[in-house]
């Protein structure tokens, strides 16, 4: 599901609102090295033996101790004559601090994780995708300026179930079925320098110069259309209308200003077939309007020619999605995890106002928090009115002595 792509990027960004960080750490980390879990899915008791893989992260500079993180680890081994593939993505916070030369550190992490489909017992099929968390920590011990040697120790949550069979995959749990398990993982950290990004090289009357440092957006989303890349469902629509918050917080990348971007769509409005199966195919021509509220805290948005009149850009942000009633299957949730991804330009009207036009891909879906998960892939439009915040400063022209 688009889960995995949702949760590379979600949560990454969320704890970086701020632009403040401490000289000693505006700086990545990032780690490699081994790891293991306790236990393989099919591993029920008898059969219980540790999976074997390798580990990688990122952690993005700190704010107040707290880093925003996405880490990839991958798993390999057989158990009850079934291959053990398995890959996980996560994203979440961790929280460090010095005690003495070495740092601890704690994390909260939470995921999708893929399965090949035949490793139950003797090959039989199982779900191949889980929504997962992980909560844990660990210490690094410095062997260099740049370069550190961790060991970490974690607990992780998944919820994979079984199939009847491949005609019909219908999730069922058997006794003893593990979701409980045990990562411990060791390797190097590096954390390369930054130079700081802050400093006004033209002075201070290059300020109004500045890209507008942050903006509200009235936006509106509707539906007009269908992919089928990662979800099931074709036959819903979904209209979503409030505001969205912009805020320059890392500068410029590749000509583009770099913003943080979170919104709140209190208006949310899907149209469903009324009764359906567990896969979200419709039972009936009959069609119903479901409510609800949509929050996307962790987003990127992209803008080039910031200053211009025409200001091409491109927005990403991951966030959960709460209806009044189960969306797509009356056996699937209330609540699913969302993904947005836009392009479109922003057309200057005023020094405060913009008009904002573009094409997004709206996915949600409930990342297998219950066996059921249709899911829904939208194309959709994005049409909006951005206000600019803060006070707009002008240049003072000198007075004239002979007035």
């Amino acid at each position: 599901m688009m889960t995995r792509i949702f949760t590379l990027f979600a949560l990454c960004l969320f704890a970086v609102a701020s632009e403040a960080q401490s000289s000693a750490s505006a700086s990545y980390q990032i780690f490699g090295g081994f790891t293991s879990l306790t236990n393989t899915f099919n591993g029920v008791p008898g059969a219980r033996q540790p999976l074997l893989g390798w580990e990688t992260s990122l952690a993005f500079p700190a704010w107040h101790h707290l880093r925003p993180k996405l880490d990839f680890s991958a798993f390999n081994g057989n158990n009850l004559g079934a291959p053990q593939h398995a890959f996980s993505i996560m994203a979440g916070g961790e929280y460090g601090h010095h005690l003495g030369r070495e740092r601890i550190f704690g994390e909260a992490l939470f995921g999708d994780v893929g399965l090949n489909q035949n490793w139950g017992a003797n090959r039989s099929p199982g779900s191949t995708a889980s929504f997962s968390t992980l909560l844990g920590g660990g210490v690094d011990t410095p062997m260099s300026k740049h370069l550190a040697l961790r060991f970490e120790g974690d607990y992780q949550y998944t919820n994979f179930a079984l199939y009847q069979s491949l005609a019909y995959q219908l999730p069922y749990r058997i006794p003893g079925l593990p979701s409980n398990f045990g990562r411990f993982s060791t390797g190097l950290v590096w954390t390369p320098h930054l130079q700081s990004a802050s400093g006004n090289a033209g002075g201070s009357n290059d300020f109004e110069r500045q890209p507008v440092k942050s903006e509200l957006v009235y936006e509106g989303i509707g539906s007009f259309g269908h992919f089928h890349l990662y979800a099931d469902s074709w036959w819903s629509n979904i209209h979503l209308a409030g505001v969205e918050y912009d805020r320059n917080s890392w500068g410029t990348f590749l000509g583009a200003q770099m913003d943080y971007s979170a919104d709140l769509l209190p208006v949310a409005i899907l149209t469903q077939p009324s009764k359906t199966d567990e896969w979200g195919d419709p039972l009936t021509t009959n069609r119903e309007h479901v409510a609800g509220l949509e929050v996307s805290p962790a987003g990127l948005r992209m803008m080039w020619f910031s200053d211009k009149r025409v200001k091409p850009y491109y927005l990403i942000k991951g966030g959960l999605i709460v209806f009044t009633k189960k969306a797509l299957s009356q056996y699937a949730s209330y609540e699913n995890f969302t993904l947005q991804e836009s392009l479109g330009v922003q057309f200057k009207l005023t020094d405060r106002w913009d008009l904002r036009t573009g094409f997004l891909f709206f996915h949600f879906s409930n990342a297998f928090i219950v066996p059921s998960n249709p899911g829904l892939d939208s194309m959709t439009y994005n049409i909006g009115l951005a206000y600019h915040l803060g006070r707009r400063h002008t240049a003072i022209r000198p007075m004239n002595d002979g007035q």
